[in-house]
């Protein structure tokens, strides 16, 4: 019998974890990160994308319920911006928690506003 499956979605620039402006987002790459919490939760299949492009994230969006059962996401810019992305979760009967790395809503202006917080069942 399969685990059940979560997927974990990054959108632009989280490819540069650990790199980008580590400041903020601290010098640890995703890929340790994703090292860690497949041993901390070995009983969950974790899944993870991440793309710089806004199309190729909906495409994966569209794609999840059928190997997963929830999504957690951070979409990075396209947070505050890209209502396609949110139509897309719309679009599916899993549920999707929204993660951010830093706390957006005690950065600049811009960053405070999510195009996606209320279409997802908790926003971190």
């Amino acid at each position: 019998m399969q685990k059940p499956g979560i997927l974990i979605i990054h959108g632009p620039n989280l490819n540069m974890l650990g790199v980008r402006q580590p400041e903020i987002y601290g010098n640890v790459s995703f890929e340790i990160y994703l090292e860690e919490l497949h041993a901390a939760f070995d009983e969950v299949r974790l899944g993870y994308y991440q793309s710089n492009h806004e199309g190729d994230l909906i495409d994966c969006i569209q794609e999840s319920p059928t190997s997963y059962r929830g999504i957690i996401i951070n979409p990075g810019a396209y947070t505050h911006t890209s209502v396609a992305i949110r139509d897309a979760l719309t679009g599916i009967q899993i549920p999707v928690n929204e993660v951010h790395l830093s706390n957006i809503y005690a950065r600049e202006d811009f960053r405070r506003v999510s195009m996606i917080k209320d279409v997802c069942v908790s926003s971190f």
